[in-house]
């Protein structure tokens, strides 16, 4: 693995300058940080990525595939002050000159989950942009490689939290197999509540098959959660071969011990979903900083300072 050093309390990693970005290599996984970066304004245009990104701490990679095709960016490691984790752009164009750029995709986490964002159709020899930011200001430690295979879960966006609690603690999810999903071994249930940094396996749901082999329509699973909170499922199909995991639903569930609140209407709903959930995230992020922000600012080497693999050198400077 590739090591961005950033051994001091105030270094930047050289990749915070555009000028100076790193280069990946197909298969080689790097380690980086947000910490400390910086926004080169006249580089990144926020109105090509519309609501997707807000940039505060940005830095670049630069990828050029040796051949054509499907490509993975793959993010996993991730440590950071807050739950929001990183955010992603992959970008063509001339660096540093927004008007050539082309935006193929951008992606904010809101999680630290080991995660992949798929690139479809990039060409053998074009060199690709890739803008790595802390989503709304988290400081992240992260690892990040492009790979012809997926890891991880798919980075889509989240749905909105539910307003109103249940005071049941049992909930059931209900999903279907897509016509559009090829051959599917599994389904694999993940459950996060949501001051949770990741989210965790909670069960295997083999696909049922008819003794001619065709796959069952419809699924049910059911668990109890143990604690008052704001739980996201998420349904991944999962092949038995190399072929990416496939999100199949996602549900949020949220549990109370006090009774369940009337039913509301729509505007007053709205609402409080958002006054919970700044409530929310005001609660998990005090959480946060308190159990995490010594690890965000210390030591990714060990006590030698080696790490396994290539150590790129860099000399500290308080600017890149």
């Amino acid at each position: 693995m590739w090591l961005l050093p950033f051994t001091t309390a105030n270094a930047q990693v050289p990749n915070d300058d555009i000028a100076r970005r790193l280069v990946l290599q197909a298969e080689q996984p790097v380690a980086s940080t947000t910490t400390n970066c910086t926004v080169q304004w006249s580089c990144v245009d926020e109105r090509l990525t519309g609501k997707c990104i807000e940039y505060h701490n940005d830095q670049w990679f630069e990828f050029t595939p040796a051949a054509s095709g499907q490509y993975f960016v793959n993010i996993s490691g991730q440590q950071c002050r807050d739950t929001r984790g990183v955010q992603l752009v992959v970008l063509t164009g001339t660096p540093c000159q927004p008007a050539t750029y082309r935006i193929l995709s951008c992606t904010s986490l809101g999680s630290q989950d080991d995660v992949f964002v798929a690139l479809d159709g990039l060409q053998a020899g074009q060199p690709y942009l890739l803008n790595v930011d802390g989503y709304l200001r988290d400081y992240c430690r992260f690892n990040l490689v492009v790979s012809t295979s997926a890891r991880g879960l798919p980075a889509v966006a989240l749905l909105p939290a539910p307003a109103a609690p249940s005071a049941s603690r049992v909930v059931t999810l209900h999903w279907s197999l897509p016509d559009s999903i090829g051959s599917v071994a599994r389904f694999r249930v993940w459950r996060r509540e949501a001051a949770e940094f990741r989210a965790s396996s909670q069960a295997v749901v083999a696909v049922a098959r008819s003794t001619y082999g065709t796959a069952a329509p419809r699924y049910s699973w059911t668990d109890t959660v143990t604690a008052p909170g704001r739980y996201l499922y998420q349904i991944i199909a999962e092949s038995a071969d190399e072929e990416a995991p496939v999100l199949v639903q996602q549900q949020w569930f949220s549990h109370s011990k006090l009774n369940a609140q009337p039913t509301r209407a729509p505007a007053q709903t709205s609402q409080q979903a958002q006054q919970q959930q700044k409530q929310w995230e005001r609660r998990a992020g005090r959480m946060r900083r308190h159990r995490v922000s010594s690890q965000v600012h210390k030591t990714t080497l060990d006590q030698s300072g080696r790490v396994s693999g290539r150590l790129i050198d860099f000399q500290r400077s308080s600017t890149c």
